[in-house]
Order: structure tokens, then C-alpha cells, then sequence
């Protein structure tokens, strides 16, 4: 009689009933870390666009309007471009809020709405507000 080489149908499912259990433990483990490295990235541009903000004040007496006259600008006082590359979308595909004045008596408000784009939340989806 002779025997086939390889796995058995009954093999495979046990196998693959395993790994399904292993990344049941595994994946939101994994998937917490990555929100919280997002969460990350977007503190740290906000922290290059602060930089960008207060040397444009520096060079021109006030702060900009908008994010975009950290690249380019038509007052002769402009000594820029303060950011290396275009202003880029938060982690997760939204534009950054940028306001002048801030609230609160502060001169500007720069804040990201996190994962689900919406203004509040909590966790995940919590802003991240610089100001």
C-alpha cells in the first residue's frame, strides 16, 4: 500500500484553526501599536510646523495665515521656504487645522483630529492639539 506524501485535509485545518487563534491574540497587540505610532508621527510634524511658525514671526512680525505661506509668500520680508516639502496630510489622510488667532488668548491653533477626522473623541480618536 502506498502512502501519499503531504498533509492531510484534517492537518491543514488544525494548523490553520491555530494560527487563526495566535493572531487573534496577536493582532490588536499589533494594531494599538500602530495607532499610537500615528499618533506619534502627527506630534512630531505639528512640532516641525511650530518651528516653521515661529520663524516665519521671526522674519515677518505676525504669524501666517495659512500653512501654505510656510512654503511660499509674496511679502519681501519672507525668508523662507520654513518647511523642506510641501505641508503634508496627518497620518491618516486629513488635513492639519490650522486658525490665527488660537483660542484661549493663544496666537495660533494647530491640531490634527486624529483617526476618525472628526473634531473631539476619545482614544485613538482624540485630537492631538498644539497650540
Amino acid at each position: 500500500m502506498k502512502r501519499n506524501n503531504g498533509f492531510t485535509m484534517m492537518e491543514l485545518l488544525v494548523v490553520i484553526v491555530i494560527l487563526g487563534l495566535l493572531m487573534s491574540l496577536v493582532a490588536p497587540k499589533f494594531f494599538s501599536k500602530l495607532s499610537s505610532s500615528e499618533r506619534k508621527i502627527a506630534a512630531a510634524q505639528m512640532s516641525s510646523f511650530e518651528t516653521a511658525i515661529d520663524t516665519y514671526r521671526l522674519d515677518l512680525g505676525k504669524y501666517p495665515t495659512e500653512l501654505a505661506q510656510l512654503r511660499k509668500s509674496d511679502d519681501p520680508r519672507w525668508d523662507g521656504p520654513y518647511l523642506p516639502k510641501d505641508i503634508p496630510l496627518d497620518p491618516w489622510g486629513n488635513p492639519y487645522v490650522y486658525k490665527v488667532p488660537g483660542e484661549n488668548g493663544n496666537p495660533y491653533l494647530l491640531k490634527s483630529y486624529g483617526s476618525d477626522g472628526k473634531e473631539g473623541g476619545t482614544d485613538n480618536n482624540a485630537d492631538i492639539l498644539h497650540q
